[in-house]
C-alpha cells in the first residue's frame, strides 16, 4: 500500500528532533526501501514543511533547499511532481522567494498559464506575471 507523507514526518526527517520521532520515521522510510510499503510526498506538504522550516527552526532557504533536498531526494520516496518540487526548492534560495510562490510560479509555467497576484514575489520568477 502507498502512504502519503504527512508534514510531520517530513519534518522528523529533516530535523532529526526529537530523536525518538526522527528514529521512526527513518524506520518507516527503511521499510520502503525494503518493499514493504511505498511512501508519496504531495507539493503541498513540501510548502508547509518549508513554512515551518524557516519561521519555527529559522532555516535560512539555502539550508531548506539542502537539507528537505536531501529528503525529497531518497529513493524510498516518491515525490509528486518531483521535477517542478525541486526546481522550486531551488528557485526559492536562489530568488529569496518563498516556496509556494516558486512552486506556483512553475506549475502555471509548465501548464502555459501565468500568476495573478498582488505581492512582487513573483516578478522575480520564470513566469507570466499579472498584478491585479
Amino acid at each position: 500500500m502507498r502512504y502519503w507523507l504527512d508534514t510531520n514526518v517530513l519534518l522528523r526527517l529533516v530535523t532529526k528532533t526529537p530523536p525518538d520521532l526522527f528514529e521512526r520515521a527513518l524506520a518507516l522510510v527503511e521499510q520502503a526501501e525494503f518493499g514493504a510499503l511505498s511512501l508519496a510526498v504531495h507539493p503541498l506538504h513540501v510548502a508547509g514543511a518549508t513554512y515551518v522550516l524557516r519561521r519555527l527552526y529559522t532555516y535560512t532557504h539555502e539550508e531548506i533547499r539542502r537539507e528537505l533536498g536531501i529528503v525529497l531526494r531518497l529513493e524510498a520516496l516518491a515525490v509528486h511532481d518531483e521535477e517542478n518540487v525541486l526546481a522550486a526548492l531551488d528557485l526559492m534560495a536562489e530568488r529569496n522567494v518563498d516556496f509556494d510562490d516558486a512552486y506556483l510560479a512553475l506549475w502555471a509555467a509548465t501548464c502555459g498559464d501565468g500568476v495573478a497576484s498582488f505581492g512582487d514575489d513573483q516578478k522575480k520568477l520564470p513566469v507570466t506575471f499579472l498584478s491585479p
